[in-house]
């Protein structure tokens, strides 16, 4: 799944234009046993990024994706891992070597999370505005640069 998606660059995706559509139902037991429900997240922009312990671009970005969760929490930022195909032994160590043991992480063994989402490969990042709607979609590693432009903005409307 991740190979042909490192491009920083890659062109957005369905969702990503100019009519956002509303993002797909994802809720469950979180990894740590706690329960998460996007509708219950309405009034917050959320960062849903979709991950993998075996993606070499995955453990490169966590540490990004954290350091903008706390930094724009108090503007109303929420960040939401899906993990794919993963064990949760193998998502707990990948956790702790990124500093990312806070992340709210949704398990998703066989995949069909992804699926629902459209996901063709990991890592691959959804911006979901306050209204529920995605509003843009990265396909492979974000950078600081990409987060500035596409969620900062969406934090102080």
């Amino acid at each position: 799944m991740a190979l042909g998606l490192r491009s920083p660059s890659a062109p957005p995706a369905a969702g990503a234009g100019p009519t956002p559509e509303p993002a797909p139902t994802l809720s469950g037991t979180t990894l740590d046993g706690g329960r998460f429900d996007l509708a219950d997240a309405r009034g917050h922009v959320l960062l849903v990024n979709v991950f993998a312990s075996w993606c070499g671009p995955c453990r490169d970005e966590l540490p990004l994706l954290v350091d903008a969760g706390r930094r724009w929490s108090p503007q109303g930022l929420r960040l939401v891992g899906v993990n794919v195909r993963d064990g949760s032994e193998a998502v707990r160590a990948l956790l702790d070597e990124t500093g990312a043991t806070g992340l709210t992480v949704l398990p998703d063994p066989d995949g069909t999370r992804a699926i629902d989402w459209g996901v063709r490969g990991v890592p691959e990042t959804f911006v979901v505005d306050r209204d529920g709607r995605i509003v843009d979609r990265q396909r492979g590693v974000v950078t600081r640069q990409w987060l500035e432009q596409r969620v900062a903005p969406l934090l102080t409307r």
